[in-house]
């Protein structure tokens, strides 16, 4: 354990390169995507699926993920993972086919869900409290870095060559990392005392599944049509089954002990909520800026890098700053001046004023180095450091969820007034809207989303509070003790 803790920096080094490569995969693939359903004559429902099937694929097996890194070992997950994605990675790149291409996306999901569930604990077990939210801030940093890099590169990319060089970039990242991993990772010795729970893998597998496919293709479906019923009351059995099994289960997939843990319970409704809305400001944004102000994909990357560019820079002040002042204090400070700048968001024009954009996006980049890493340190140190791969499989589940029902959300809300056909046409980058009329509707429509994104903030912080009330009331209780 020494020498492990001796190669910590070397350890965060190999944890955070694989961070940059998952988040530089995601944004070059949706650079990517309108000459990826060129090349391959898809439509646009399979277009987004290459999309939200890695979503899918990567959601579905964090949680197992998790569980099985406390049973064999994180760094054997982790190294797994890491060759899974390189070898879908590579599939990706030599796809035929817009059905083949979904299939490996699949594949590379799992091995990203495999990495990115066995990550953070590693940067849990391996650095003191007093460390912990530097390391987990510049971590964070690092998918800034693949936010801006990946736009740029892509771009590069697609100009030069085919939309294939897209993922064969990334395959070179991932051979250092899975070289990496094998020399500073730390082996540790099965714990043959669990057992997989696999009535609750499938239940939950194939429940998260079934949830997620209404939540992507309700819309198109038809809300009440019977397809979506049929799915919605299949899922909702999955979910009863899956709950009743992990109660009574021994070795639980889901351990529901750990909501036992108060920070770590209400942290996870603090992360369900902050995912929600702060994943809803990329897509909105790309949307007002391209398919309302038809601005070139340059210039609207331009604008959008105001909201990576401050939390590259102030990225490991803000780790110390967390571990100086303390988490709590600082997600609740980070969390206002994210409300403060979504609800300014919520007044952008029919006409491109840079400041408008540019000054809120600042102010949101920089109150976020702040609010998430100390909300990452919050939920993953409120367990035992041995519940820790379940604890993060069940935290990166929760952030998954809301990533998904942030984009789902981001869509309903514009086809409250804008046609769903064009709506999925404008997203994927190959569709206009043209009509003067129409226009003016979707900035009112956006306008309108980010004020009601600004509610699910609103929610983190009263639930922020909440945590902070507590902890002051343990702490005067303490010093009351000893007294």
């Amino acid at each position: 354990m020494k020498n492990f803790k001796t190669h910590k920096w070397s350890i965060l080094l190999v944890v955070t390169l694989v961070s940059f490569i998952t988040n530089l995969d995601s944004t070059i693939v949706i650079i990517g995507l309108p000459k990826m359903m060129k090349g391959l004559n898809i439509s646009v429902t399979a277009g987004l699926w290459i999309i939200t099937g890695y979503i899918i694929a990567s959601t579905v097996l964090i949680l197992p993920a998790g569980k099985w890194a406390d049973i064999v070992g994180a760094k054997r997950i982790f190294m797994i993972g890491l060759i899974i994605f390189a070898v879908g990675t590579i599939l990706c790149g030599i796809a035929g086919s817009g059905l083949t291409l979904n299939i490996y996306r699949l594949i590379q999901g799992a091995g990203a869900a495999l990495a990115m569930a066995t990550a953070t604990p590693t940067i849990v077990k391996t650095f003191p409290s007093s460390q912990l939210g530097l390391a987990l801030s510049i971590n964070a940093t690092s998918w800034v870095i693949g936010a801006i890099v990946g736009p740029v590169v892509g771009g590069a990319l697609i100009t030069h060559f085919e939309w294939r060089s897209i993922f064969f970039i990334t395959v070179p990242f991932v051979l250092i990392c899975i070289i990496g991993a094998a020399l500073v990772l730390e082996d540790v010795k099965p714990n043959i005392k669990l057992k997989n729970d696999w009535v609750g893998i499938f239940t939950f597998s194939l429940g998260l599944i079934l949830t997620m496919i209404v939540l992507s293709e309700g819309q198109s479906l038809g809300w009440l049509s019977y397809k979506t019923i049929g799915l919605s009351i299949f899922a909702i059995l999955l979910w009863g089954i899956f709950i009743i099994t992990e109660l009574r289960v021994e070795n639980p997939l889901f351990n529901f002990s750990l909501l036992s843990y108060r920070e770590y319970s209400i942290g996870l409704g603090i992360t369900l909520c902050y995912c929600i809305a702060y994943f809803s400001l990329p897509l909105l944004l790309s949307i007002y800026l391209q398919s309302a102000l038809h601005l070139n994909p340059t210039l609207s990357g331009l604008l959008m890098v105001s909201l990576s560019v401050p939390q590259l820079i102030l990225g490991p002040f803000a780790g110390r700053f967390v571990d100086h002042i303390g988490a709590l204090k600082t997600l609740t400070f980070g969390i206002i001046f994210l409300i403060i700048g979504i609800f300014m968001l919520g007044r952008l024009g029919a006409e491109l004023s840079v400041s408008a954009v540019v000054f809120p996006l600042i102010l949101l980049s920089i109150a976020n180095s702040l609010a998430w890493p100390s909300l990452a340190k919050t939920v993953l140190s409120a367990v035992p450091k041995e519940d820790s791969g379940a604890a993060s499989g069940i935290y990166y589940t929760i952030l998954n969820i809301g990533k998904a029902l942030s984009q789902t959300l981001v869509i309903l809300t514009i086809e409250v007034v804008i046609p769903a056909d064009v709506v999925s046409k404008a997203i994927v980058g190959i569709g206009s809207l043209s009509s003067i009329n129409m226009n003016g509707n979707l900035v009112n429509s956006i306008d309108s989303s980010f004020r009601f994104f600004t509610i699910f903030f609103v929610i983190a912080l009263i639930l922020s509070f909440i945590l902070l009330y507590s902890k002051r009331r343990e702490d005067a209780k303490g010093q009351a003790e000893v007294v």
